[in-house]
Parts: C-alpha cells; structure tokens; sequence
C-alpha cells in the first residue's frame, strides 16, 4: 500500500513538473509565468482539483511513441474563484510548446462539458505553438470540437480567454468564438497567418507585435477586450470582471452591499455639461457620479472610443453601461462602435444584467468609408440587440439624441422600459443648422440678410423643438429630471423593473444583419 501511494506521489510530481528547470526557466526569462503558476493565482489557495492529468498522447508518427508529454501540454480543472465555482484550462508551453493535439484538445473538451454541467464559468489561458503537427487531421478535428463547444456553451455560461503567449491560425478561433478576451502586452499575440507567411505571400515585412499583439488588437481590430500589462495583472483584472457576472444564464449577477454615490456627485453631475451644445465633456464623468464609489470596469476601453461600454454596480446590482463619448467623433456611431456596443448588449442580455444607456449622439458618422464600409449593415446590428434584448433597458439622455441615432441607442419605440432626459437635452429629427437649410430654404434664399434670416430660423428651430418636452409630452421620454437626482430615479427604476419578464415570439433563432 505505502509503496503505491509513493509511486502515485512521485508520478504526480512529475507529472506537474511540466517540461522541466530549464523550460520553466525559459518560460519566465521571456517574462510569462507557466501554466500552474497562473491557475495558482487564479483559484482561492487549495480549492483546484485538477481533472485528466495522467492522460498522455497515444501518436506514433515521427517518432512521437517516444516522446513523452507531461500532462499532454495542458492542465485542466476546477475550483473556486473569489468563492464561486469555476473551471479552467491552462496550455503548458513548456511542454512541446502547448501544442495541441487529440488527447489535448479532449481534456480541454472534458472540462468544457463539465463547465456546462456545473453551469459555471469556463476560462482557458492559452499559451500554444498551435497544432501539433505530427498528428495532422487529429489536432485539427481536436480544434472542431472546441469550437463545437464554444458555440453550444455561448449565452449558456461566461467565457473568457486569456491569451499569455502565441495563438495562430486556428488556434485564434475559440478565443474569437468567446464573451471576453484578455491579451497581455509584449508576451502574447494573435494571428491567422504569422509575419513569415505575410512576407512569403504578400511581400510585407511585419513583426509579431505589430501584426497580432495586444496593442494591435485592443486598438485597431478590437478582437481583445482587455490589454493587461503582465501575467498577473490579467489574472485579477478576469477575477474582477468574473465579480460582474452571473455563473451561468440561470442566475442574475451576485449582489453586494449597497454603496454610496462618490461625494458631490449631485453637483458633478449639474455642472457636467458645457454651456454650450458644440463643446465636448467626458462621458465618463457622468458615469463615475452615477454608479456605487465611482466605479466602472469598461470593456474595448482603447477600441471604437466613441462608444463607452462597462460593467458596474448601482445599490449594489451589477448593470451594463453603453454610453455615447462626446470627447471621440463627437459621440457619433460608426462600424466599430455599432459592433462594441452590440456584441456587449448581447452578452448582457444573454445573462440578464440590466442595460443603462446613456444617450449624447449627434448621428451616424457620414462619409463615403462608412457607407463603403456597410454602416446601413453594422448599425441595424445595434438596432436588432436593443430590440431583441428582454433585461430591463433604462435610457437616460444627456445631451443631443438625434436622427436615426436617437432610435439606435434604445428609445422608447426601440424597446427601453423607462427613459428619462436631464431638461438641456436635445431631441430632434436632426441637427437645427441641417433642419433650417432643409425647411426654410427658399424663405432663407429670397432675403435681404440670408445669414441673418438662417440663424433666425436657426434659433426658431431651436426654439420649438431643442428641448425635451417635446417628446415628453407625446410619451416617449417618461421623465424629464434634475441631473443631481439621476441616480435616485436609475436604481428606483432597477428595483421597481427587476422582475421584469418580457418573451419574444418563438423563433429557431433570428436573422441578425451581419
């Protein structure tokens, strides 16, 4: 008996040594922490149970019989993360550099399915040289059914990835196919074809930073949600958004206890706007002085700056923020932020965390690229998730709600359960300089002062319809309200809407304008 149990002792050991001293080493020379050393800052000290470890690769080709894989590249299991159930995987570069083949991509597989079944969160730190190619087709079905998963796991529970090293080719696909990603500057990137097949193909020459590093991603193709400075800080910035979340869309978002606005938000929030309607004022601003201490986790926060998306907590509750940033295109929305937004609203609404949006938006962004680009397409995408979102949806508009634009950030005809407007807003068919041109063309054309004549006319627009009342009065804004007392009247709307049960009518699924 003693000496099975010191054989399974050492087996373990081994086992859990990856690919040894010097791989390790190795591992953190180019400044990234193994596979186990991040699970052990993921998961409250002792609670990982570790699921498949023993199971090994069974390939023959290239001489593969005689290589052994510690864990065959990837550690996979459970435990607990601030309290709350999560599972996880973790490639292992210093095990044949992480690569994937079958028996790699089952374990990640097995653990996937257990996360369904626990319904808890399922976060994987990928750090891989790819597929394993000396298992050829093995490695590339191993991918399939990865991405099989992802798909039937996504709205079901939370899933993030972290990306703490190389992904390339179809590697890059499961992180895409997930709610969240995390990257991690200078250590990590993504790619489908790397920097030697770019320049064989295209003659391009490009590094792998520049071509699929975090920064790339996070700013210019918005694939990562979060740019984290090293291993660690990524590790704690997921734990803090895991704190947002439900563990899976049978639950609402854990609670906590109710906190304070930040001082003098009242007053922040009065004197937020500029006098005038031309000058720009941070958005941001307005979300600090409404949500409990001033907090806010905001997602793509470097991606499509115009559009503002964010996890926070009012009285306690967590809520999604999409916002309007005046200080970035004027607050206009164009294909980026149309897709930030949708992708963001969905993922709330799959989870039932409430939508606050906050309205400053002069219009889409006009332009031959835009068009060209299919901002009819992207933009009716922003338009379809707000009406098919069923949480409860309370839309508070700041400044200007125009056009098309006022309907797309989720009015009233839209589907918003209650919608308020501080008195300076401004909501109209569009702007007054436009309106005027438009109505009072010919009046404007035929006299003596035509620049005097348009601004009267300017100003007589204004006049009538700069205002909320407007719309107050035919039902679509709810409530026309003191800044200072935004907050009161958001978390009496959450509280009064948080049994909200709304359907849709039955459908496979829709059509969604991609």
């Amino acid at each position: 008996m003693r000496e099975e149990i010191e054989k399974l002792a050492k087996l373990e050991a081994e086992l859990k040594a990856g690919g040894g001293e010097k791989s390790i080493q190795k591992q953190h020379e180019s400044g990234k922490l193994t596979a186990r050393e991040r699970l052990d800052l993921f998961y409250d000290k002792g609670t990982f149970e570790e699921t498949d470890l023993f199971v090994q690769h069974h390939s023959t080709n290239f001489g593969m019989e005689k290589v052994s894989i510690p864990a065959d590249g990837v550690v996979t299991g459970f435990g607990k993360v601030n309290g709350r159930t999560v599972c996880a995987y973790a490639q292992d570069f210093t095990a044949r550099g992480g690569t994937l083949g079958e028996m790699h991509a089952r374990k990640i597989c097995h653990v996937m399915d257990l996360a369904m079944k626990m319904k808890c969160p399922m976060v994987g730190f990928i750090d891989s040289g790819g597929a394993r190619i000396q298992e050829g087709i093995n490695a590339l079905d191993g991918y399939g059914n990865i991405f099989f998963r992802n798909s039937c796991a996504s709205g079901v529970i939370p899933q993030i990835s972290a990306i703490m090293g190389p992904a390339a080719g179809g590697a890059v696909y499961s992180p895409a196919m997930t709610d969240f990603v995390f990257m991690v500057k200078k250590t990590s990137y993504m790619f489908i074809t790397g920097p030697a097949v770019v320049k064989s193909v295209t003659g391009e020459e490009i590094g792998n930073e520049e071509l699929g590093g975090a920064l790339t991603h996070s700013t210019k193709s918005g694939v990562t949600h979060f740019a984290c400075n090293d291993d660690k800080q990524a590790i704690e910035e997921i734990k803090k958004l895991l704190s947002y979340l439900p563990s899976s869309n049978d639950e609402k978002a854990p609670d906590i206890a109710p906190a304070e606005a930040p001082a003098k938000a009242g007053d922040a929030l009065n004197n937020v706007l500029p006098e005038s309607s031309n000058k720009t004022y941070n958005m941001k601003d307005v979300i600090k002085a409404l949500v409990d201490n001033g907090e806010f986790m905001e997602t793509s926060r470097q991606f499509a700056q115009n559009m503002i998306t964010a996890f926070a907590r009012m009285d306690g509750h967590s809520i999604g923020i999409i916002a309007n940033q005046p200080q970035f295109l004027a607050g206009c929305l164009d294909i980026n932020a149309s897709d930030k937004a949708t992708r963001f609203i969905r993922f709330c609404d799959a989870f039932n965390i409430p939508l606050l949006t906050l309205t400053d938006v002069p219009g889409f962004l006009p332009g031959s690229q835009q068009e060209w680009g299919g901002i009819i397409r992207h933009g009716a995408k922003l338009l379809w998730c707000y009406a098919e979102a069923t949480v409860p949806k309370i839309t508070l508009i700041t400044r200007k709600a125009y056009g098309g634009a006022y309907i797309a950030m989720c009015s009233q005809g839209l589907g918003a359960d209650y919608t308020m407007a501080w008195p300076m807003a401004e909501i109209a068919v569009m702007g007054a300089e436009a309106a005027a041109d438009i109505i009072f063309s010919k009046e404007i054309q035929s006299a003596a002062d035509p620049a005097a004549a348009k601004q009267q006319k300017i100003d007589e627009y204004r006049g009538l319809l700069y205002n909320p009342y407007v719309a107050a009065k035919m039902g679509y804004i709810n409530a026309v309200v003191q800044p200072a007392e935004t907050r009161a009247k958001i978390i009496a709307a959450l509280e009064a809407l948080k049994n909200k049960k709304e359907t849709r009518p039955y459908k496979k699924h829709g059509n969604i304008p991609m």
